[in-house]
């Protein structure tokens, strides 16, 4: 299948996960997603990530945003795995898991995302079969894939990042703006261009020609 692109809808599936059966737009509901991949369990790397997305649950969901990981080895891999997550994964100390990892083991998710390592011959099963490289998807309440980020296997993800487009993308679908490089929430926005300068004026009192920045007060 083609590979999948931004504006796209995600596609839908049924999965065994950490915490029971779903089906994937059904869990989503009215919610922000973000699905994220990990090569195989008991690896340090992933742990780390785990573990971060565990400590900043509160951050995700004061965004409305539901985190389900995915892992290509089976069900009774993972809970094992989820105890050593909680006692090693983040720097900054233990960790409570409570968002859903999928079990993948045959890589049918991961195929249906095109998240599998096509080049890396090191990053393989017993079997020869690719694991899955670090994928990253973004996708909002009308399940439209919004952000798409692909790691080596050999490097973390950086969920400063991440929630950060989060921010960005939530602000540009209640305002019309767009985020200059390096945005912070809190730094000024640019004025989206379908605004006129002499629109803008009225939006946004303190709009600045040219780049058309202007800050944004928002809750």
């Amino acid at each position: 299948m083609p590979s999948l692109r931004l504006g796209y809808i995600a596609p839908d599936f049924e999965a065994e996960t950490t915490q029971g059966p779903i089906k994937f737009h059904e869990w989503i509901g009215d919610s922000w997603a973000v699905l994220f991949s990990h090569p195989a369990d008991f690896t340090p790397v992933c742990t780390t990530e785990l573990g971060e997305v565990a400590r900043r649950t509160e951050d995700f969901a004061k965004r409305n945003v539901k985190v389900i990981g995915l892992s290509a080895n089976p069900l009774a891999d993972h809970a094992k795995w989820v105890e050593d997550i909680n006692d090693y994964g983040c720097k900054f100390g233990p960790t409570n898991v409570q968002f859903p990892i999928i079990a993948d083991p045959e890589r049918k998710i991961s195929t249906l995302y095109d998240m599998l390592d096509a080049l890396d011959p090191t990053n393989v099963d017993a079997k020869g079969i690719p694991f899955t490289v670090r994928t990253v998807f973004v996708i909002d309440p009308k399940k439209i894939i919004r952000l798409t980020l692909s790691y080596p296997a050999s490097t973390g993800r950086n969920f400063d990042e991440i929630i950060r487009v989060v921010d960005s993308l939530q602000l540009g679908d209640k305002h019309r703006i767009t985020t200059p490089v390096n945005w912070k929430k809190g730094d000024d926005v640019i004025v989206h261009p379908s605004v006129s300068n002499e629109e803008a004026k009225t939006l946004f009192p303190e709009f600045t020609p040219y780049l058309r920045t202007t800050p944004l007060k928002v809750e």
